[in-house]
């Protein structure tokens, strides 16, 4: 390796590793000063990371992009929370209930954000917690998004709880009907008073990335309620599915400033 290409590398470590560890995500010229480097030194190297998928810029800021997200489950944690969290906050103040964005693991489904209304302040957050396929909509949304053979451990995970796999009212039937619609529904199965709707956000190949999930009270969710919460869920996941395709499309950033 040159001493050029070596510097090179030096340079955008230094940026990756200063956004993963950032709380917040960073302005370029907090970011060229945090590694000391010339800002038109650190927006070239930013602008050839986005490029490769590395990092993506949102609102002035940067973020870890879809590459480090792979590589690193605390990166997509903070890069997707801060990257849904205006579409989450449209999406709970519309609806007047709790929104959540879930992750798939192999345990599950993790929480990574929630914004709650005041009136549901008796709802638990469950920020951080790992979900069961069969008891939340987010998971029910993720594992039907799957292909077969990868759905295959979390069904098995299901069998093991004792939930019933096969018949009318088993997972099965749940992931059929959440394929036909689009949509999880899930009412009174972790809670009494809980219902949730969920659907699933997809990679351009159809791998889901995440979920976001509207929840209240299951009293809430009557048919025509349940109708204009889909409608709002519905554009919700697009946005959010629209940033992480433009965010993925390899496209170079077209603007040059902050």
């Amino acid at each position: 390796m040159t001493k050029g290409s070596a510097s090179a590398v030096d340079k955008a470590l230094d940026l990756l590793e200063a956004i993963a560890r950032s709380t917040t995500p960073m302005k370029l010229s907090e970011l060229a000063e945090e590694v000391g480097m010339l800002r038109p030194t650190a927006h070239r190297v930013l602008g050839e990371l986005a490029n490769r998928g590395w990092v993506f810029r949102y609102d002035g800021r940067y973020l870890p992009g879809p590459a480090a997200l792979q590589v690193s489950h605390e990166a997509a944690a903070h890069s997707l929370a801060a990257l849904c969290d205006p579409t989450m906050r449209v999406l709970s103040e519309s609806t007047d209930m709790m929104v959540n964005l879930q992750v798939l693991e192999s345990g599950g489904t993790r929480i990574i954000a929630a914004l709650r209304p005041e009136r549901l302040k008796m709802i638990t957050r469950m920020l951080g917690d790992l979900l069961p396929p069969h008891r939340f909509a987010g998971p029910l949304a993720l594992v039907a998004a799957l292909e077969d053979n990868t759905r295959a451990p979390y069904l098995a995970m299901v069998e093991k709880s004792g939930y019933p796999l096969e018949g009318p009212t088993g997972f099965l039937a749940d992931i059929a009907e959440t394929q036909k619609t689009g949509f999880a529904v899930v009412h009174k199965r972790s809670q009494d008073i809980i219902g949730s709707v969920s659907r699933a956000v997809s990679s351009r190949k159809g791998a889901p990335l995440c979920a976001l999930t509207v929840i209240g009270f299951d009293t809430d969710f009557d048919a025509k309620t349940t109708r204009m919460v889909e409608e709002h869920l519905l554009r919700a996941t697009d946005e959010v599915q629209q940033l992480l395709t433009d965010h993925t499309s390899g496209k170079r950033p077209s603007d040059t400033g902050e």
